[in-house]
């Protein structure tokens, strides 16, 4: 991962809120895919949006004086001190940004397999570590961790994608006992396969084993059949409405599966 330390923001020069009546979300990985479409979800329905992204491009959002673009890149603790200064009180923060890495585990090197627990695990506690205090001080937040329904079933080669978004579920189930004495709600969204981000085509970038004599059979079969089995999917908008859910309904469960396949395989008990 390339970390970035600049602090770019973009900011319109009509920026103004009234603090009383809007309610803010900060949300990662806001470049594409559901953190895009979550972002552009909240901003229809007059809350005070921050969309992070390690590259600031505010040509995706309709201009707004609720809008702000953030730079952000969630494996740097500077890139983090950054954007939570230029925020301001966040009411709720969704930890989305997070990328795949599909391959045998033999044959994924530990550069790749750091890299994974950085961004979808380590990059989710550090960010919730440096939205805590100002949530624990107003005592009222909420805080989305959006993982993924791999974590219900065993599936080959995302093992150590699975492994980094399992550390997340069991992270925010202890975090939400520790935290509820202060008013602070915990949630876990869990997507489906989704064929309208480009989460696919990132994780290609990263796939391991085609050409490989020992595992190449086993992938064509395994991708082959996980293909097959998608069904109707995930839609970017079934996320942006379960973080919708978790943010304005106080009594909502801990996990929420979201997409069609998602929820599917949460009634069959993972």
């Amino acid at each position: 991962m390339v970390a970035s330390t600049a602090a770019a923001t973009y900011r319109p020069a009509s920026f103004t809120f009234e603090r009383a009546l809007l309610k803010t979300i900060m949300i990662t990985g806001c470049s594409s895919g559901f953190g895009l479409e979550t972002a552009r979800y909240f901003l229809k329905r007059d809350w005070r949006v921050l969309a992070t992204m390690r590259t600031p491009r505010e040509d995706l959002f309709p201009r707004s004086e609720r809008l702000r673009v953030l730079q952000l890149d969630v494996t740097d603790a500077q890139s983090i001190r950054h954007a939570i200064e230029a925020a301001g009180p966040i009411d709720v923060l969704v930890n989305n940004a997070g990328f795949g890495a599909p391959a045998p585990f033999e044959l994924m090197d530990m550069g790749t397999v750091r890299a994974l627990f950085d961004t979808n695990t380590f990059g989710t506690m550090a960010l919730t570590q440096a939205v805590l205090p100002q949530m624990r001080a107003r005592r009222s937040g909420v805080l989305v961790n959006v993982t993924s329904s791999v974590t219900y079933k065993p599936l080959p080669l995302v093992g150590v994608y699975r492994a980094a978004k399992a550390a997340v579920n069991a992270f925010s189930e202890s975090l939400a006992s520790e935290v509820q004495q202060f008013g602070i709600r915990i949630h876990v969204v869990l997507p489906g396969s989704s064929g309208e981000t480009r989460f696919r085509d990132t994780a290609r970038a990263y796939l391991r084993g085609m050409e490989d004599e020992v595992y190449a059979d086993f992938m064509r079969k395994t991708i082959a059949r996980m293909s097959e089995s998608t069904g109707a999917g995930t839609r970017m908008q079934d996320v942006a409405e379960a973080v919708w859910r978790v943010a304005t309904d106080a009594s909502s469960p801990l996990h929420i599966p979201a997409g069609a396949d998602a929820v599917q395989w949460a009634a069959q008990g993972g």
